[in-house]
């Protein structure tokens, strides 16, 4: 599959600017630094003011850290999800959502996929760790408790990470959902300290923003997990 650029109308266009131009400005004081400085790095060819184009978008990241998005036509099993992350390439969808689907969409789109995950595929150390937990899925496919385990512990650190003080958010998930960014910085919102044994045995649901998230030191501590003690 390939993106067909022609192919959005004025409307993507719109609902593209106004994810972006919000959702930048909400991030301000509320996102990791290292997630900002890499969404900064990528304004010539990720901006408001168009929708990015996949070809831009690979020719940084491949400069960067050899990593390129591979299209997808949404949600696909996670055997082709490790298979991919191992190869370095990120599964992304190509389509937006709605105009009234701004704050929250329970299917992840090209919004999603491209503001969410591609900024920190920039850093060398993140790029490095996508990888090695691509190849430590691929290695252990034929092991469900492990699989599962790795699921939880990706939903609970890339798709919805939190850092701690000050609270920061890294993952994907809160990144790119301004409905769920500004749920982290509810008072009553939960937020447990990050324990690896209790992340990995947390299941998680996908339909709605989450009942609760796991507050790790920084992304240091993310890159620093022992993926092959997972076993």
């Amino acid at each position: 599959m390939v993106q067909d650029y022609n192919a959005y109308t004025a409307t993507d266009r719109q609902v593209w600017n106004a994810l972006y131009s919000r959702q930048r400005e909400n991030l301000s004081d509320k996102a990791d630094p290292q997630y900002l400085g890499c969404l900064d790095q990528l304004l010539p060819v990720m901006n408001a003011d168009k929708i990015p184009n996949y070809d831009d978008l690979n020719a940084v990241l491949t400069e960067a850290t050899g990593w390129s998005i591979h299209v997808v036509p949404g949600l696909i099993p996670v055997e082709e999800f490790f298979e991919l992350l191992a190869q370095r390439k990120f599964p992304a969808s190509t389509w937006l959502r709605k105009p009234e689907e701004l704050d929250y969409l329970e299917e992840p789109d090209m919004f999603h996929d491209i503001f969410g995950h591609i900024p920190l595929l920039l850093d060398p150390q993140y790029a490095q760790f996508m990888e090695d937990f691509g190849k430590h899925g691929v290695a252990n496919l034929k092991k469900s408790h492990v699989i599962r385990q790795l699921q939880n512990l990706y939903w609970f650190t890339i798709e919805f990470g939190v850092c701690e003080d000050p609270t920061k958010i890294y993952g994907a998930g809160i990144i790119s959902s301004f409905g769920e960014t500004n749920h982290i910085f509810d008072p009553e919102t939960t937020i447990y300290p990050f324990e690896l044994e209790k992340v990995l045995g947390n299941s998680f649901i996908n339909s709605e923003i989450q009942g609760h998230y796991y507050r790790i030191d920084g992304l240091d501590t993310v890159y620093a997990l022992d993926l092959k003690a997972i076993a």
